[in-house]
C-alpha cells in the first residue's frame, strides 16, 4: 500500500465510523493524513504521494485510526501534539485543545490598531495550555505576558509549553479563579487581556459531540447561557487594566446569547477564518460603563 492509498483507507473509515472533527482538522482526509504521518514520523506538510508503505508501519497507522475510532478522542490527544498558527504545542488531556480564533488576530496584526509603544504587560486568561501566552510573546517581543487558569493540570501543560519555546523569562503562569489572583496591588494593570473562557451555552454542551466531551468541561462550560464567566470578566476586568488597555474575548458561536447579556455595551468585532461574529475588542473605557 502506498502512503496515498494509506491516507485514502484511514479516512474512508474515518468517514464510515461517524468521527467528529474541529480539533485541528475538518474533515477525514486532512485526519487521516495528519495521524498517518505523525505515525510514520513523516512530516506534517509532506506530501502525499505513492511511496510504498511498509506492512509493519501499516499495521501501526492502522492501530491508531482504530485507537482514534474507539476512543472518540482528539487525534491531538493520541499525537500529543497540536498546532496553531504554524506553531508547535504539546498537549493532552488536561487542557483543551489549542483552537482558537484569537490566535488569527495574534498572527495578522488585526489588533495591533488597538496597541501603542506603551503596551508592555498581556494577560492570556483561561490561558489552558499557553498556547495564546506563547504566540503573543512571539508576536510582540517586547512584551511581558502572563498566563491564568484555574486548572493547575492545565498550568502544568502551559509549562511544558512555555518551556519548549524558551520563553520561561517573559511568560508568566498564575493559577486562579478568574481574575481574582490578577488583581492590584499583588500585580501591575495589564495593558491587553486575552481571554478564550469556557463560553459554550448548556443546550450546545449537551449535544456536543465525544471528541469535545473528551476535553476538561472547565474549559467549555459557561452556564445556561454561556456567559457566566464572561459577566464575571467584565466586572473585574477595570480594576485589573492600565488606562487605554483593550480586552480580546472568544464568543465562538455565542454572538446571539452574548449580545442579549450585554446589549448596550460597544465592541469591536474581528475577522477571523470563522466570520465576524466570533472574537471581539472592548475597550477598557466601554467595560467601565457596563
Amino acid at each position: 500500500m502506498t502512503l496515498a492509498q494509506l491516507v485514502a483507507h484511514g479516512a474512508a473509515q474515518l468517514k464510515t465510523a461517524g468521527v467528529s472533527f474541529g480539533h485541528g482538522t475538518l474533515n477525514a482526509h486532512d485526519e487521516a493524513a495528519w495521524l498517518v504521518l505523525w505515525r510514520l514520523g513523516l512530516p506534517l506538510d509532506c506530501e502525499i504521494d505513492e511511496r510504498p508503505i511498509a506492512a509493519e508501519q501499516q499495521t501501526q497507522v492502522q492501530a491508531l485510526i482504530d485507537e482514534r475510532i474507539a476512543t472518540r478522542k482528539p487525534a491531538a490527544y493520541l499525537t500529543r501534539e497540536a498546532w496553531l498558527q504554524g506553531v508547535p504545542f504539546y498537549v493532552d488531556e488536561r487542557a483543551i485543545v489549542p483552537r482558537s480564533l484569537i490566535a488569527e488576530v495574534l498572527a495578522d496584526g488585526t489588533i495591533d490598531a488597538w496597541l501603542s509603544d506603551q503596551t508592555h504587560r498581556v494577560l492570556d486568561l483561561c490561558t489552558g495550555n499557553g498556547s495564546l501566552a506563547v504566540l503573543a510573546a512571539l508576536a510582540w517581543p517586547e512584551v511581558q505576558v502572563t498566563g491564568g487558569d484555574l486548572s493547575a493540570d492545565a498550568l502544568a501543560v502551559a509549562r511544558i509549553n512555555v518551556d519548549k519555546h524558551g520563553l520561561e523569562q517573559r511568560i508568566t503562569l498564575v493559577q486562579g479563579d478568574g481574575l481574582s489572583a490578577l488583581k492590584p496591588p499583588s500585580h501591575d494593570p495589564f495593558d491587553l487581556i486575552l481571554c478564550n473562557p469556557p463560553y459554550v451555552c448548556q443546550a450546545s454542551m449537551d449535544a456536543l459531540p465525544a471528541e469535545y466531551r473528551a476535553e476538561p468541561e472547565l474549559a467549555l462550560a459557561g452556564g445556561t447561557d454561556g456567559m457566566d464567566f464572561v459577566r464575571q470578566l467584565f466586572r473585574d476586568a477595570p480594576a485589573c487594566m492600565s488606562k487605554n488597555a483593550v480586552l480580546v474575548l472568544e464568543i465562538g458561536n455565542e454572538a446571539a446569547h452574548f449580545m442579549a447579556a450585554f446589549p448596550k455595551l460597544e465592541v469591536a468585532w474581528l475577522d477571523t477564518s470563522a466570520g465576524d461574529d466570533q472574537v471581539l475588542l472592548v475597550t477598557r473605557e466601554a467595560l467601565l460603563t457596563c
